[in-house]
């Protein structure tokens, strides 16, 4: 009998690493697709794969694939509660200290699609290291789904929507508490992400690896010229 074939379709290098680990020690044969103009139907049909993992996929999945492959994301949300964008940012901002990652199968409507399985996950530290926590945490999930050849049961009760951040909302707030600054940096410090800012005259101070000690944050800080904020 020939191996069963698997994909797993993500850009983020925390997802990248844990596939390379994980993945060699997984039963069946896995495909990595890490650029976004790969993720083709003519690509996908010549694999035939029996499932597409898509951990941290921040494209729409063109819906041909959706309807002839099982496609599987996570979602950092119990969902029905928080479907949408940012689920982390979200969640950290509405003072959660601890979640759900769903593993859902995809459908037309984002997040809607049934639930194969949800695990529990911290929200403490910055966001890369939840990132980390959160790649290889999806490893085990997607085994288990493999292994039981669990069946996705539909969504219960009254659906939550987070609405996806823009890069301006990282301005920092004026009128928030000591732990609600710490919050706000630490929840955008992951690479690819825009990073909490202040602007101060003609410079953009950006916030990273924040630290909470007693009645102080301490913290690293860019300065760059205004022209040059976003680059």
């Amino acid at each position: 009998m020939s191996e069963k074939n698997y994909i797993v379709a993500t850009t983020k290098p925390w997802n990248i690493k844990a596939y390379k680990k994980l993945s060699p020690s997984m039963p069946g044969k896995w495909h990595l697709i890490d650029i976004k103009e790969n993720l083709t139907l003519e690509k996908i049909q010549k694999i035939n794969p029996e499932y597409i993992f898509f951990p941290h996929w921040s494209w729409i999945v063109p819906e041909d694939i959706i309807k002839l492959y099982d496609c599987v994301c996570f979602h950092m949300a119990d969902v029905p509660y928080g479907r949408g964008g940012s689920p982390l940012q979200n969640l950290i901002i509405r003072a959660h200290h601890k979640t759900k990652l769903s593993a859902l199968k995809m459908v037309e409507e984002l997040d809607a699609g049934p639930v194969y399985l949800k695990k529990e996950l911290a929200l403490e530290g910055r966001a890369v290291d939840i990132f980390k926590n959160m790649s290889e945490l999806i490893y085990e999930m997607i085994e288990e789904i493999i292994e039981k050849k669990i069946t996705p049961q539909p969504q219960i009760g009254d659906a939550t929507i987070f609405k996806r951040r823009t890069p301006d909302m990282s301005l920092l707030p004026s009128k928030v508490t000591l732990k609600e600054l710490y919050d706000y940096i630490r929840m955008l410090d992951a690479p690819t992400y825009p990073h909490a800012f202040i602007e101060y005259g003609d410079f953009v101070m950006r916030f990273t690896e924040a630290e909470e000690c007693d009645t102080k944050i301490f913290a690293k800080v860019e300065i760059t010229k205004k022209e040059n904020h976003g680059k």
